[in-house]
């Protein structure tokens, strides 16, 4: 967990900078990580989800500045959660559940 909170809504699958683009208001970015170029879309979103990261990567940095909740490091998340999945995302315990396909 890099920032906590509980939160719900439509997982984005971003795996390309492409892929940024398709982000809406409201939903869960899951990504591999993420960089700079993310951050205007980091301000649209009600949680993030990383494969990759740690305390000092640039998602747990920037979720603390901007108080998203996080979860960070989770090796598979591109993988289990499909596109448009409602997951509940509880950056307490460092869960991701997947609520609705």
């Amino acid at each position: 967990v890099a920032f906590p909170g509980k939160v719900t809504g439509p997982a984005r699958i971003v795996t390309s900078m492409t892929q940024l683009r398709l982000v809406q208001e409201g939903d869960i970015l899951v990504t591999t990580s993420t960089t700079p170029d993310y951050v205007p879309v980091l301000k649209k979103v009600k949680a993030i989800v990383t494969e990759e990261g740690g305390v000092l990567s640039h998602a747990s940095v920037i979720s603390r500045e901007l108080h998203i909740p996080c979860i960070i490091g989770t090796k598979v998340a591109t993988k289990v959660l499909k596109d448009g999945d409602v997951v509940e995302v509880d950056a307490e315990k460092g869960i991701v559940k997947i609520l609705n396909k």
